[in-house]
């Protein structure tokens, strides 16, 4: 096994000459370029297990969530968001979450979530 040369002190020069505000900067330019592409995936996918969690956190039981998920991903709606799909619903019609889940889990207003969410 080849051993790793020791080249800290050449690597580490340029940050010695930083001040602290530089470092602070560098150091989150760094955490960006490392974090992007984890951003990035949060943004392009999601899960039925994430979605059910959402739901959840809006009041929904379980088998609720799972019935509103289980909508959603039937008319390929799920990458956009069970909350927000949910949460249109409401909007649209002027009513309280738990009555636009309950919309939803009854296959109403897809139509109306498919057009305000199309690309």
């Amino acid at each position: 096994m080849k051993t790793r040369e020791d080249d800290f002190n050449i690597r580490s020069k340029p940050l010695k000459e930083m001040s602290d505000a530089e470092l602070k900067e560098y150091f989150y330019k760094l955490t960006k370029i490392v974090l992007n592409p984890i951003y990035n995936q949060t943004q392009n996918y999601t899960s039925k297990s994430i979605e059910r969690s959402v739901l959840l956190r809006m009041g929904f039981s379980s088998l609720e969530a799972q019935k509103i998920v289980d909508v959603l991903n039937e008319h390929d709606l799920l990458p956009h968001g069970a909350g927000h799909c949910v949460f249109h619903v409401a909007s649209i019609n002027g009513i309280d979450i738990k009555d636009a889940g309950t919309l939803v889990i009854e296959g109403k207003y897809i139509d109306d979530i498919k057009e305000a969410l199309k690309e």
